[in-house]
C-alpha cells in the first residue's frame, strides 16, 4: 500500500491520477489533497470518493462553498447522515506546501505554474518520492531543486520526460549522445509567423492531441511549453542543453527518444494518454499493469517527424538561452510567460506578443537594464528566485497593459 498526496487534485493531471488510483484501492491510499478552489464541486466529489484525512484549499473564499458542495454531494449520493467522513480542512496558499511535508510514499505535484516551487522543495526536504508534473518548479528553481533532491527522488510525470527515463534504461549515462524531445507542434504547426498574427484565444486552446488546462494549452500553442520541457530535461538527466533537440511529431505516439553514441535511438511509444506516465510516477521504477491501452498494431498508421520551425516558434531557442544563462533567467522567462498568457486570454495582447514580450523581459534581465539583476547558479537562493519571479511578472504586466516600471 502506497500513501499518496496529490497537489492540484482538480486539474487535468490530478483528476487522471485519481482515475488511475480509483481502480486500485488495494495499492494506494490518498492521504491528502490540495486544490486552488476554483472547482469545489469536483473537489467535493474527490473527497467523498477517496476519503483523504486532510484537504488543503488555497482560496479562503472557497471554504464555505466547499462545505456546501460536500453537503450537496452527500445528498446527491443518497448517503445517510453521518456516513461521509469529512477531512481536516487547511485553508491558505501555503497549505499545499504544508501537506507536501507529510510522511507519505509519494507526493504528486500537479500544481500549475510557479506556485508549485515551495511544495516541490518541501517534499524533497521531507525525503519523499516526488512525482513531478509541475515542471515550472524545477525550471525556475533550477539548481536549488536538483541540489535538494537525492538520486532518483524526482520521478518525471510529463510524458516526454517519463519517456526519457524509460529509454535511458537501455544504456549507461556515459553512452548517451543526445536527447530527442518530441513536440506535437500544437494547433498552428506549419503556419508562418505572419499567419499567426490574428490567432484568437479560442484557436490557441484547440490543441490537436491533448486535453489540458488553459495555461499549458496556450503554452503548447506558442511552444513555450516545449522550451520549459527542454530546461526540465537538462536538469533532470544532466544533459547539456545543446545536446537536446526538439523534433515535431504530430501524432504524439513517440513521446521522446534517446540517441546513444553507437548510433542507436531508443524511443518510448504509446497512445497519447497521461495515465501511463502518471502511473509510472506513482510506482517508479515498477510498472502498473494495464495503466493505459497499448498501440493497436492491427491498424495501419504513420508516424511522421519534421524539424521545428524556429523562426515561427522562437520560444524554444529563447528558453535554451535562459537555461544556458542559468540562475534566475528561467524564473523570469516563466514568470513573464504566465503573465502574457493571462494578458492574451483577456484580449490585451496578440498571440505573437506573448513570446515577443517574454523576450523583451528576458533581455532586460540578462542585460542588466532591469531593476532585478540576473543572479547566476553559484549565488542562487530561494529569495533570489522569488524576487526574479515577482519582477518578471511585474515587468510583463506593465508591458502588456501599457504601463511602465
Amino acid at each position: 500500500m502506497r500513501d499518496v498526496v496529490i497537489l492540484g487534485s482538480t486539474g487535468s493531471i490530478g483528476t487522471q491520477a485519481l482515475d488511475v488510483i480509483s481502480t486500485r484501492r488495494d495499492e494506494f491510499r490518498v492521504v491528502a489533497l490540495a486544490a486552488g478552489g476554483a472547482n469545489v464541486a469536483l473537489l467535493a466529489q474527490q473527497i467523498l470518493d477517496v476519503h483523504p484525512a486532510v484537504v488543503a484549499l488555497a482560496r479562503a473564499t472557497s471554504a464555505e462553498q466547499l462545505q456546501l458542495a460536500l453537503y450537496a454531494e452527500v445528498g446527491r449520493r443518497g448517503w445517510a447522515e453521518g456516513r461521509a467522513r469529512l477531512p481536516k480542512l487547511l485553508i491558505g496558499p501555503d497549505k499545499a506546501t504544508e501537506i507536501a511535508r507529510m510522511p507519505v510514499d509519494v507526493v504528486l505535484n500537479a500544481i500549475t505554474g510557479s506556485a508549485g516551487l515551495l511544495p516541490t522543495l518541501a517534499a524533497l526536504e521531507a525525503g519523499t518520492t516526488l512525482a513531478l508534473a509541475n515542471k515550472e518548479s524545477l525550471v525556475i528553481g533550477g539548481v536549488l531543486v536538483t541540489r535538494a533532491a537525492a538520486p532518483g527522488q524526482i520521478v518525471a510525470v510529463d510524458s516526454e520526460h517519463s519517456a526519457f527515463a524509460q529509454a535511458l534504461r537501455a544504456g549507461r549515462a556515459s553512452e548517451v549522445r543526445r536527447l530527442i524531445l518530441t513536440a506535437s507542434g500544437g494547433p498552428f504547426r506549419g503556419r508562418s509567423r505572419a499567419e499567426m498574427g490574428s490567432v484568437t484565444p479560442d484557436q490557441a486552446m484547440a490543441h490537436p492531441t491533448w486535453s489540458m488546462g488553459r495555461v499549458i494549452t496556450i503554452n503548447s500553442a506558442t511552444l513555450v511549453n516545449k522550451g520549459l520541457e527542454l530546461l526540465e530535461a537538462g536538469l533532470l538527466y544532466g544533459v547539456h542543453l545543446d545536446d537536446i533537440e526538439v523534433v515535431v511529431h504530430p501524432q504524439s505516439i513517440v513521446h521522446s527518444m534517446v540517441e546513444f553514441h553507437d548510433g542507436s535511438t531508443i524511443a518510448q511509444c504509446s497512445p497519447p494518454d497521461m495515465r501511463l506516465p502518471i502511473a509510472l510516477g506513482l510506482t517508479w521504477p515498477d510498472r502498473l499493469a494495464d495503466a493505459a491501452r497499448p498501440i493497436d498494431w492491427s491498424l495501419a498508421q504513420q508516424w511522421t517527424f519534421e524539424p521545428l520551425d524556429h523562426e515561427a516558434f522562437p520560444a524554444v531557442d529563447l528558453a535554451r538561452r535562459c537555461g544556458l544563462a542559468g540562475g534566475t533567467a528561467p524564473a523570469v522567462f516563466n514568470a513573464a510567460n504566465e503573465e502574457c498568457v493571462d494578458a492574451f486570454s483577456a484580449g490585451h495582447i496578440g498571440f505573437l506578443q506573448i513570446v515577443d514580450t517574454i523576450q523583451r523581459v528576458v533581455d532586460e534581465h540578462l542585460g542588466g537594464t532591469g531593476i532585478q539583476g540576473h543572479v547566476g547558479d553559484d549565488e542562487l537562493t530561494l529569495e533570489a528566485v522569488l524576487a526574479a519571479d515577482a519582477w518578471g511578472r511585474a515587468r510583463a504586466r506593465a508591458l502588456t497593459t501599457g504601463g511602465a516600471l
